[in-house]
């Protein structure tokens, strides 16, 4: 992300950020060692993937140029030897399992030598001692806090170019084990340490531009997290190619590179990996999306924030099959299985919205009604050990996609994307449990074969869904609710599975329309028409086809102008609900 940020374009805008107003963000390690003050003792903790040592050799020479003498002591140094870390860590990895491991159960301090932490002493022959790393906090010291943030796409750039991003230094084989450390282990338990430290926080670093950093103090963030519970806002999407991508965002989405085959993914709402754009004198900072949790959970969710508590329960992304591939033929774990083998909480029940789609789009949903359970396992099974097809549609129904369809997914449900879709994906947050049967015998997009589960699959998935049953109770049947001069409110009902709902406001031109938000977050997205004007909480934005943004529980009340005719699709919880 640029550190200027320019919001000329017209359309949708991959930079969305939230003015928080002028000289809160300061930029360059100068502004920073001036923004520390006279501070003797800093404690700099964050994520792990930092560039440490660049910030450590930046702020020396920003001292130094003020005749500040400093003395820098790593909190690695306190670290347990690999091999124990190592066994520490093991248990919640899955072995060879290329994809899939447990969510740790530990706490950050397990990482640690508890003597040795007790060993570090703020030193009193420099003007200024920093004790630094992932981790520093748990030395106990006082003095200025500041944590550091990376953001986790960035982390994953840095993966590939083969820098360290787990915790302890840990070496992996390959960018694909440095996530799954990252997403099982790294992740949820610094999440938890910084969940305890943000109130403390005095100073917040960027660092995704390790020549360039940005800061914040505590105050100022907390601040602009408490205004963000109450008002609009929209989370900093971010795009990935893949073996099934299309060609709808790159000919839709005119700030993006162009130098990749194709867009697979957009995270427009994957709480665990978006961030949010602060913006100061048109300066950038980001901060992760689920910070905004840490700090206020109710404000942002409401009731059900305690059930949900610091997760947020929602996910928006595109899936571009547009002159791409079919999806992977599929199925979600149940509940159950979720919780016991990967530790979370709630499972992957999703919904197809289709944004757009060419003639002939389809999706492949639910079982055929004489299915030969034992063949198609023999098939799936034939194909992975041969490279041979499948003849799918022997085994799995393909129904025709329209504009504005929406799929209902619940966990253990069968299904995949056709090619010439753009799919708005709404379902619960868990993002990467998805046990592919079959993947039409191609290679991933380095030339490897994608990874199948079909064991997993096979003891998943509901067979039962299948035949005429699918029309009747997994695709959506809209129905007007209510409607007044100008708009209409359409109800698109979920399966009795998923824990939320949808609805869609349709207004037309030049109308307004307000709406309750039930003491539910809303997460919403322009799906037909140029922009909506937006307004909740004190505070306007304007919304272009295709974004996707978040009303807080805590608004209460949100308001619709529109300058031309404009459909919007809604999300929320079903009051009451909470994981199964």
């Amino acid at each position: 992300m640029p550190i200027k940020l320019e919001h000329t374009l017209d359309g949708y805008d991959i930079y969305p950020a939230h003015d928080i107003g002028p000289g809160r963000i300061v930029t360059g390690y100068t502004a920073i060692a001036t923004l520390l003050g006279g501070s003797q003792t800093v404690i700099m903790d964050g994520y792990p993937g930092v560039g440490w040592e660049q910030i450590r050799a930046g702020l020396t020479a920003a001292w130094e140029d003020r005749g500040v003498t400093s003395e820098w002591l790593n909190i690695n140094a306190a670290l347990r030897s690999p091999d124990e870390i190592d066994r520490l860590v093991a248990p919640f990895l899955g072995g060879d399992d290329p994809v899939f491991g447990t969510a740790f159960t530990g706490d950050l301090s397990d990482f640690f030598y508890a003597a040795v932490l007790e060993t570090f002493r703020a030193r009193r022959d420099a003007d200024v001692t920093i004790l630094y790393g992932t981790g520093a906090a748990l030395a106990g010291w006082r003095g200025t806090l500041v944590w550091l943030e990376v953001p986790k796409n960035e982390l994953q750039f840095r993966a590939r170019a083969g820098q360290p991003t787990n915790l302890g230094g840990r070496q992996v084989a390959s960018a694909k084990d440095a996530y799954k450390g990252n997403y099982f282990v790294d992740w949820p338990v610094v999440n938890r340490h910084k969940q305890r430290l943000l109130a403390s926080i005095d100073v917040l670093i960027d660092e995704q531009r390790p020549s360039e950093p940005c800061a914040i103090k505590g105050e100022d963030l907390r601040a602009a997290l408490t205004s963000l519970t109450r008002t609009p806002l929209r989370a900093r999407p971010w795009f990935e190619p893949g073996a099934w991508g299309g060609q709808w965002m790159k000919r839709h989405i005119r700030q993006l590179p162009m130098d990749v085959p194709n867009y697979a993914w957009s995270f427009e709402l994957i709480s665990p990996e978006n961030g949010i754009v602060l913006e100061s004198d048109s300066v950038a900072l980001e901060v992760p999306f689920d910070t905004l949790l840490f700090h206020d959970s109710f404000g942002v969710l409401g009731e059900s924030a305690a059930r949900f508590g610091p997760e947020f329960p929602i996910r928006f992304d595109f899936l571009d099959t547009f002159q791409g591939g079919n999806l992977s033929i599929q199925v979600h774990p149940r509940p159950e299985y979720i919780r016991r083998n990967f530790g979370e909480r709630f499972t992957q029940d999703e919904t197809y919205y289709i944004l757009d789609c060419e003639p002939g789009a389809g999706v492949y949903l639910g079982f055929q009604e004489d299915l030969d359970i034992a063949a198609f396992q023999a098939a799936l099974e034939c194909s992975a050990a041969t490279a041979e097809p499948v003849e799918i549609e022997r085994f799995v129904q393909k129904h025709p996609a329209n504009k504005h369809d929406l799929f209902l997914i619940p966990h253990g449900t069968i299904h995949g994307a056709g090619i010439d879709n753009l799919v708005l994906e709404i379902s619960a947050t868990p993002y990467i449990f998805t046990f592919k049967l079959y993947d039409w015998v191609r290679l991933d997009l380095d030339g490897l074969p994608r990874p199948l589960n079909i064991a997993r699959g096979m003891a998943n998935a509901f067979f039962d869904r299948k035949g005429t049953r699918i029309v009747e109770e997994f695709i959506s049947r809209p129905r007007v609710v209510d409607r007044g001069r100008g708009w209409t409110l359409v109800h698109l009902p979920t399966h009795e599975d998923h824990f939320y709902d949808v609805q869609r406001l349709e207004i037309a031109d030049g109308m307004t329309f307000e709406l309750s938000t039930n003491g539910s977050v809303q997460v919403m997205s322009l799906v037909e028409g140029t922009s909506v004007v937006v307004e909740a909480g004190g505070r306007a934005e304007r919304y272009c086809y295709a974004e996707t943004f978040v009303i807080p529980a805590a608004a209460e009340t949100v308001r619709f102008r529109t300058d031309g005719p404009a459909k919007v699709i809604m999300a929320f919880i079903k009051p009451g609900r909470g994981p199964q």
